[in-house]
């Protein structure tokens, strides 16, 4: 959802395909983004999660469990993304959050992928946990993945404390079949790998007020700068700049979802960065 109405504040025409348990429905239709919305209802309540934010700018996750689902409403949600994308005409099919277990089994989300695929469209995936890992076994048909430096590690089962760390990593990714590999590294910016080259790019927030729901809105910036080219050189240090400086001017917010894109912070992007830069916030 965060990254459909991030895309929607840019004129993008979007939809976001979510499973809302049946106790939150009139919630989610009084949603200032209802319109956005393909909601896919389930028994019982929405899984909530809460972050608290001190006054120094610091944000505690709490993450409550995600309720299992049937093998009906995981059906229905799949069509529900295809008939999204026939209706919007869409070149992206993103998959985001995390992804339930159906009928006490995790789901697959290759028959999303490939469908997608099929249709001709490109696909984003920001998952993680075991869904994250089996589609990084054989990712193909998958034209980005967006891990963050710690899940990055785990794909690749390496530390990860400097640039060249990240690079690597990457480019073992990549090797696999990922068309592009776009990590998020928090305070160290965004590293950006693909065929045509390594692009880095770090903005500075005005603020660190709430880092929930920044990792949104960057991946959304990325598709933005992305806009409807390939991965030339050239696009990606723009999608890579727009990333940064999108999710720079989230955590500087109080809200998840963003609310503007005024007063937006200027990225530096670097092509080839200095392998040996050390990460300030290091995966080990």
């Amino acid at each position: 959802m965060n990254v459909s109405a991030a895309l929607d504040l840019a004129g993008v025409r979007t939809a976001a395909v979510v499973v809302v348990g049946e106790d939150d429905l009139a919630f989610a239709q009084r949603s200032a983004h209802r319109d956005l919305l393909r909601i896919v209802a389930v028994p019982g309540a929405t899984r909530v999660n809460t972050s608290v934010i001190d006054d120094a700018g610091a944000t505690t996750k709490i993450n409550a469990p995600t309720p299992p689902i049937s093998g009906t409403a995981w059906l229905a949600a799949q069509a529900a993304v295809t008939e999204a994308c026939t209706e919007l005409g869409a070149g992206w099919v993103v998959i985001s959050g995390t992804v339930p277990a159906v009928d006490d089994a995790p789901a697959s989300l290759v028959d999303v992928v490939q469908a997608a695929a099929r249709g001709g469209r490109r696909v984003a995936v920001d998952t993680s946990g075991a869904a994250l890992s089996a589609l990084a076994v054989d990712p193909a048909g998958i034209a980005l993945m967006k891990p963050n430096t710690h899940e990055l590690a785990e794909l690749i089962g390496t530390a990860l404390r400097t640039i060249g760390d990240v690079v690597s990593a990457a480019r073992q990714l990549r090797a696999r079949g990922v068309g592009i590999v776009y990590t998020s590294m928090g305070a160290d910016g965004v590293l950006v790998v693909s065929e045509s080259g390594v692009v880095h790019a770090k903005a500075e927030a005005r603020g660190l007020v709430n880092t929930a729901g920044a990792g949104d809105a960057s991946l959304a910036g990325f598709l933005v700068g992305l806009g409807g080219e390939g991965g030339g050189e050239a696009a990606l240090a723009r999608a890579a700049a727009t990333a940064a400086s999108w999710g720079a001017h989230a955590v500087a917010q109080s809200t998840t979802i963003l609310r503007t894109l005024d007063d937006l912070p200027a990225a530096e992007v670097t092509r080839d960065p200095d392998a040996a830069v050390e990460l300030t916030e290091p995966a080990v």
